[in-house]
């Protein structure tokens, strides 16, 4: 069960003018709920005003290895967002010293290092997650091999520029490097301009053998991430072969056809090893209503991206808003997000312990 530690900051690193690093340390005590496959995320939470204020932020630094200690540190990437109520005061107010509560690793954007060769088409912060993937990757498994494609604006707007460029130097003959810079003129490398589905049905045949990629990683705006899948699945790309994370996501999905609710409905729990029943008010989420009962249930962003409050239905059917972080093979399991989901039967059974 994913839980909340105050974790000292022991690292502020600016990244870009609007983008930073933040290392926590982790204590002995807590290092094995701290363990993380690469390219997990932390949900970061602090209260403003008498409310409390939630985000997810991939983390940068390779995991640790399965037969080792748990990690001492964690390193997240965070990039300002216009408005954005955590983003600003990570930028603007965490320093040195200060304590942040930080919840255990969640996600299932990862990669359990393997051989083969293996590719990410990432846009923006999109490269936090594989930052960790490649290098975990290359670290652990002398047989992988790395592409990694990335789009930025500018030179200077990309974030851990440096990072990427000392893991290209480790592995000089593992990781390919491409650069696409979408509003500033490279001086070798490809013309600028944006990543969309027709550039990357012609560029990636000519980067490398793309029916040999044992592994996309997708991961970006979401504009960017329907691109690369289109350009992929018109490849020949196995859907199985594909894996996404959305970050930025401007307006939403298409629901899909309205479902009417019941006039009452109620929703069975199981959470953490404990159950209960509880009404659904007009207009709720599934997620709000649990909130209402169980305080401790999993959530992190409420928006349909992060996946942190994943559940299995049990029973019932509802009706998901949107949905950005389900695989198509978890919704077709059986998996919703709670956030996302309005009953659409009288009786819905959710077990968020699955």
């Amino acid at each position: 069960m994913a839980r909340f530690h105050p974790l000292e900051v022991t690292a502020v690193d600016r990244l870009t003018d609007d983008s930073v690093a933040l290392t926590f340390a982790v204590p002995p005590e807590l290092r094995e709920e701290y363990r993380h496959a690469p390219g997990q995320h932390l949900a970061l939470r602090r209260v403003s005003d008498g409310a409390e204020i939630r985000r997810t932020y991939s983390i940068c630094s390779a995991a640790p290895d399965p037969d080792g200690e748990g990690p001492s540190s964690l390193r997240v990437g965070v990039r300002l967002v216009d408005g954005g109520a955590f983003s600003t005061y990570a930028l603007k107010e965490i320093d040195l010293g200060d304590r942040v509560e930080v919840m255990t690793p969640a996600g299932r954007f990862t990669l359990q290092p393997a051989p083969g060769l293996y590719a990410a088409v990432v846009g923006g912060s999109g490269i936090t997650p594989v930052l960790s993937i490649a290098s975990t990757l290359l670290a652990r498994e002398p047989r992988a091999r790395f592409c990694l494609i990335r789009s930025d604006r500018t030179t200077a707007s990309t974030m851990f520029l440096e990072e990427v460029a000392d893991l290209k130097d480790r592995y000089p003959d593992r990781l390919h490097l491409v650069t696409v810079l979408s509003r500033e003129e490279q001086q070798a490398g490809l013309p600028s301009g944006r990543l969309d589905q027709e550039r990357l049905e012609g560029l990636l045949p000519a980067l490398l053998p793309v029916a040999d990629v044992a592994g996309w990683f997708l991961c970006g705006p979401y504009g960017l991430v329907q691109g690369a899948e289109r350009a992929l699945r018109g490849l020949g790309v196995a859907r199985a072969r594909i894996h996404q994370e959305i970050f930025h996501v401007d307006g939403g999905k298409d629901p899909g056809p309205a479902v009417a609710a019941p006039a009452h409905s109620t929703v069975t729990v199981r959470l953490d090893g404990r159950g209960g029943t509880w009404p659904v008010q007009e207009g709720e989420t599934l997620l709000e209503t649990v909130l209402r009962n169980r305080p401790d249930a999993p959530y992190a962003c409420k928006g349909g991206v992060c996946g942190t409050c994943r559940a299995f239905l049990v029973e019932g059917e509802v009706r998901m808003d949107r949905n950005f972080a389900l695989e198509p093979e978890e919704t077709e399991a059986g998996y919703v997000l709670a956030c996302q989901s309005h009953p659409a039967t009288e009786k819905v059974e959710l077990d968020f312990d699955r």
